[in-house]
């Protein structure tokens, strides 16, 4: 499966009040493993950034100005997401705003959800795991143990490579730790339903990384120091 995990930042926090997208960042995996290749564009909002986004974002119109608009990269950037599934945090957000700088160029380009295999949300992944708690990137980062100290501003491309690992980090296991019958279940569910169905057939929460690791070690100690003699391992 070809999955692309991809970011926008804009102008403010509302298309349908004019504001735009002035950067694009897409980072690529393959059968949940990452490629290397990526898609990065700054662009001119043919605007003025409003103040809270030109703080968080760190950009500004001075340097956005000679950039490229949105309609010298629609074709190259549709082509690189095009037959992926695409991985977004709050999807509604950044699809939104895409799907309106589509709509500028005219019917032709369609939408978003034209060219790409589907969209998965991860605000919504992480609610399911966390339920009641903060689903921020950087609440998640902090909570799987995903260094994100290099970001002091909001940065497309570097949000989607912190959007990256956390989503690897979020659904690891979830094949491995599922049961018969929910395998031959999830055949005919989307892929929005897969990423959702949460572990509670066999544990009652996610199993995060760190746990699933010393568990592993700690078996693996005590295998050692009984000579390979253990109940786990035997047949039967």
């Amino acid at each position: 499966m070809r999955q692309i995990i991809l970011d926008t930042e804009t102008t403010g926090l509302s298309w349908e009040k004019g504001n735009r997208v002035v950067e694009i960042g897409c980072v690529e995996l393959m059968e949940r493993r990452p490629t290397r290749r990526s898609f990065q564009r700054y662009l001119n909002p043919e605007r003025e950034m409003e103040p809270g986004a030109a703080e968080v974002t760190g950009l500004t119109w001075d340097f956005l100005r000679d950039k490229p608009l949105f309609a010298e990269v629609a074709t190259e950037f549709l082509d690189f997401i095009r037959g992926a599934e695409l991985v977004i945090h709050n999807a509604a957000f950044d699809v939104g705003f895409l799907n309106a700088e589509l709509a500028r160029l005219g019917p032709a380009f369609g939408r978003i959800e034209d060219h790409a295999a589907g969209v998965l949300d991860t605000v919504q992944i992480a609610k399911q795991q966390f339920p009641g708690q903060r689903v921020s990137l950087d609440a998640l980062c902090k909570k799987l143990g995903v260094d994100n100290g290099h970001r002091t501003v909001h940065g497309a491309l570097l949000d989607a490579e912190l959007l990256a690992e956390v989503y690897l980090t979020m659904t690891s296991g979830q094949g491995e730790f599922a049961l018969g019958a929910e395998a031959a279940e999830g055949a005919g569910a989307t892929a929005q339903e897969r990423a959702l169905r949460p572990l509670a057939a066999v544990v009652r929460r996610g199993i995060l990384p760190d746990e699933a690791n010393a568990h592993a070690a700690r078996m693996a100690a005590i295998a050692k120091k009984s000579g390979g003699n253990v109940l786990w391992e035997a047949g039967g």
